[in-house]
């Protein structure tokens, strides 16, 4: 059995082996009828029209080689970098801010150290590219700069694309685009998002909002990393990848679901919790297990679980939650 997975990650001591090649199998097949139907899809073309049809394709899954252009075009990543030729270098070449560059430095050796393509010792080692995105985004987007997390949605962008001005272009449509202001030095976007899961929660699986509110547990310690990282080393790799697929595609609105989801499927096991490290503990074990491993059935179920959740509901809670987030402030 391989230690590392295809993407260069190194499988925990306590990894379940037995369960993984048996979905694997299963899930292999599912990749081959998906690639066949994309490439038909695709036909070598570099753009593809939204359609209901796209979109019922891309929740189903990209297939890994058509994953970088698939997300290039949805997310408009393909366009600005386009319309914009030799921006990304020109931003490498211009004088750089000694903060920034400092703080990205500073993370360089935390990013991913259980990836064997991101050590110091890899050749060609992906820190170098890492570095390049992160220092070319924050001279673009100045009002971001750099802000813990941004190196792990880049390392995987660069994971999955292996293209340096591919992964900045993606960066910027989900830092500035697709993602509202989760990284920006309040984060207020952020803040408000984890409010809104707390309303939808309510709304949805009222029985665990009532659990948190009386053992005092804000929402914001129990699942601000899944908000921040994307899901990233929380939920297995295949199963980000295609949460990001949608994410792209349909927007922010995809986390949401992906939360409601996890919570509501394990609402009787988060209830048994008495106290709150014990509710602390529940929010990390929901993340793992076969039900997140399938991704395939994970992916179905993130579509019906919810129920239903328009962008106007969200619009609506956001504008809410921004209030009282600002009032705490």
């Amino acid at each position: 059995f391989r230690r590392v997975d295809p993407y260069g990650f190194e499988r925990p001591e306590d990894f379940d082996y037995a369960t993984y090649e048996a979905f694997f199998s299963r899930y292999l097949v599912v990749l081959t009828r998906r690639a066949i139907k994309w490439s038909k899809l695709l036909k070598g073309k570099k753009s593809i029209q939204k359609s209901l049809k796209v979109k019922r394709y891309i929740r189903k899954g990209i297939p890994n080689e058509h994953r970088a252009l698939t997300w290039m075009i949805v997310s408009g990543a393909q366009t600005n970098m386009e319309e914009n030729p030799g921006y990304y270098q020109r931003l490498l070449e211009e004088e750089k801010n000694d903060k920034l560059v400092e703080a990205i430095r500073t993370d360089m050796n935390r990013t991913f150290p259980d990836n064997v393509k991101f050590r110091r010792t890899a050749d060609p080692c992906l820190q170098h590219t890492l570095y390049n995105v992160l220092v070319a985004y924050g001279h673009h987007n100045k009002a971001v700069g750099y802000c813990q997390g941004m190196n792990f949605i880049a390392g995987y962008l660069i994971l999955i694309t292996k293209n340096e001005e591919e992964s900045f272009w993606l960066l910027d449509a989900l830092i500035g685009r697709i993602l509202p202001d989760y990284y920006s030095p309040a984060m207020l976007g952020l803040k408000t998002d984890q409010e809104v899961l707390g309303e939808l929660v309510k709304m949805k699986v009222p029985a665990v909002a009532e659990l948190l509110e009386r053992h005092g547990v804000m929402w914001t310690l129990v699942v601000s990393r899944w908000f921040i990282c994307l899901f990233i080393d929380i939920l297995p790799v295949e199963t980000v990848l295609r949460i990001w697929d949608c994410l792209f595609y349909e927007g922010s609105k995809i986390i949401f679901r992906v939360a409601l989801t996890l919570i509501k499927q394990h609402q009787a096991f988060i209830l048994e919790a008495t106290n709150f490290p014990d509710i602390c503990d529940k929010f990390k074990q929901i993340t793992k297990g076969t039900f997140v491993t399938e991704c395939h059935t994970f992916m179905q179920r993130i579509f019906t679980e919810p129920g239903s959740l328009s962008m106007a509901t969200i619009n609506k809670l956001r504008e809410a939650c921004r209030e009282k987030v600002l009032a705490q402030g």
